[in-house]
């Protein structure tokens, strides 16, 4: 199902239409660590038109098309706010800096606190050094 799904499907990678598109008016930029590949126009936004003078950009998911997957030094670049590919604009990286990680929100891998229904649902017992806020106080 190879080449139906590129015809058809737009949520798991590029279509052929993108691909085709991509491959006459763009060009690669770069590549981040997940595989996505990044593109600009060869021409620039003719005048009249909006953002006349611009480049477009665009990326080409390596997995799902899920924007949370864009590391924010290559989303800087995708709206304009850096002029050349991030690695030439960015400090190195400090040591203390977490690797970046999608957003894990509706899959296996979200956050789960303690007492939530796919955790069983039990909370642990109050402890009494509770005082609720009275105004009067």
């Amino acid at each position: 199902m190879g080449i139906l799904s590129k015809i058809f499907t737009w949520w798991d990678g590029a279509t052929i239409g993108t691909s085709l598109w991509t491959s006459l008016n763009g060009e690669h930029v770069g590549t981040d660590f997940a595989g996505n590949k990044y593109y600009r126009s060869k021409k620039r936004v003719p005048a009249g038109q909006p953002f006349a003078g611009s480049e477009r950009r665009w990326v080409i998911y390596a997995g799902s098309n899920d924007a949370s997957n864009v590391p924010a030094e290559w989303h800087g670049w995708l709206h304009g706010s850096l002029d050349g590919v991030p690695e030439s604009h960015l400090p190195p990286a400090r040591i203390w800096e977490a690797d970046y990680s999608p957003n894990a929100t509706g899959t296996p891998g979200a956050y789960r606190p303690a007492g939530a229904l796919e955790r069983g649902g039990r909370r642990a017992a109050a402890t009494g050094d509770y005082e609720a806020w009275s105004p009067d106080a």
